[in-house]
């Protein structure tokens, strides 16, 4: 899938102020990667995902342990996201700075209850005046991302931005009492915080700096992949107030892997496989339905054959069932041999079944359809006898205090 990623500025009032800018066609390499004002950003269609990418510095990072119940099972791809909210403002109340009622709170994705959980906290005006300036570019934003997360971060030191203004981000080491996310501008005094045997990824502006600041050889890391990793990687901050009504977690991530199916080289031999499936399905239902075709055709002039050559005055084939009953009924009143669309069949039949008492009026009979007129039946006697009469072979229709008489088949 097509991907769109922008970081949100620091200061959302300054539209002049560049974003990083990063667009990728297959939504797993860089296509263009570049820093642009807000007047200049790209325009996007329907098939292009707009990622917004939270900067570091707008972030900071908290553990916690939930309680028993506090992740109930989901209705629909949607917790209960007020009860959850007030159980994570209890949790941090002790950790964080400011008011929990004016941060933006974003959960771990597939968070575990009795398990140590990472909170990912920021301003809620700030993310709010942030996503606002997207919006009036014209860019609906679809997933809210980290630019970094504590499992990267696990893996190795992260050293970005510009030799004027470095910034190093990493875990406290190991011999502290609690794992913690630092991140702040590079210096001896922070970078001691930091594990000594972690890799260091490092930008190419500041790899120099990296390198005399950390004393060890770093890995360049180009700025246009690291915002590509962050786009690709699980976390979405985009949660309670901010959630996509429009959108669940479980539709993002089919998306995703539909995209990543339809587009990715390790996936290729199973589309030519899934298309030859396909192929070979739609011929295989064509056979049958060919085959199916053929034997109804040979059944009906079977049936044709079977009417002329017993009927051979016949002249015209149009529907031989029907054809074949007229015939037959026309052969059988020519030998003075009842049917059962004779009247005294019908009158017999329907004499034998009536309500005992049961008096005639009237007797109509015409084009093998029977009229008898009679008392009025209640409905519950008139549906016996319906079913009486279709059991005998003979359709018997009440029209108020008329029965309309007419053998199954009879035309």
């Amino acid at each position: 899938m097509p991907l769109l990623i922008l970081t949100l500025p620091l200061e959302p009032a300054n539209t002049a102020a560049p974003l990083d800018c990063v667009q990728s066609a297959d939504g797993a390499s860089v296509s263009v990667a570049r820093a642009l004002p807000l007047a200049l950003l790209p325009g996007v269609d329907r098939q292009t995902e707009v990622v917004a990418v939270v900067p570091l510095q707008a972030l900071s990072w908290h553990r916690v342990v939930l309680p028993p119940g506090s992740l109930p099972r989901a209705v629909l791809g949607q917790r209960n996201p007020a009860r959850l909210r007030a159980i994570l403002d209890g949790l941090l109340e002790d950790q964080l700075l400011d008011d929990p009622a004016q941060l933006h709170l974003a959960l771990q994705p597939d968070p575990q209850v009795g398990s140590p959980v990472w909170v990912a906290a920021c301003e809620r005006a700030w993310l709010q005046s942030a996503l606002g300036v997207l919006a009036q570019a014209g860019l609906s934003v679809a997933r809210i991302v980290p630019e970094s997360t504590p499992q990267a971060l696990a893996q190795a030191i992260e050293v970005t931005g510009s030799p004027e203004q470095p910034w190093v981000a990493g875990l406290t080491r190991a011999d502290t009492d609690q794992v913690g996310v630092l991140h702040g501008p590079l210096s001896a005094g922070f970078v001691s915080l930091l594990p000594s045997q972690s890799p260091v990824l490092a930008e190419p502006a500041v790899a120099a700096l990296a390198e005399q600041c950390l004393g060890r050889t770093v890995t360049l890391q180009q700025r246009g992949d690291r915002f590509l990793q962050a786009a690709l990687q699980p976390w979405d901050l985009a949660q309670f107030d901010f959630a996509n009504a429009q959108r669940s977690a479980r539709w993002t991530a089919l998306r995703q892997g539909l995209g990543q199916f339809a587009r990715a080289p390790q996936w290729r031999a199973a589309r030519w496989a899934l298309a030859l499936a396909v192929v070979v399905n739609l011929v295989g239902l064509n056979a049958w339905a060919l085959r199916e075709k053929s034997l109804l055709q040979a059944q009906r002039q079977q049936i044709r054959a079977v009417l002329t050559d017993t009927f051979a005055h016949v002249p015209v084939v149009v529907d031989a069932p029907l054809q074949m009953a007229r015939e037959v009924a026309a052969l059988q009143r020519a030998k003075g041999v009842g049917t059962t669309a004779d009247l005294e069949s019908m009158l017999s039949t329907f004499s034998t079944l009536a309500p005992a008492g049961y008096a005639l009026k009237a007797i109509d009979y015409a084009a093998n359809e029977l009229r008898l007129s009679g008392p009025a039946m209640a409905p519950d006697v008139q549906q016996r006898l319906g079913a009486a009469l279709r059991a005998q072979g003979v359709v018997a229709t009440p029209q108020g205090d008329q029965w309309v008489l007419r053998a199954q088949g009879t035309p």
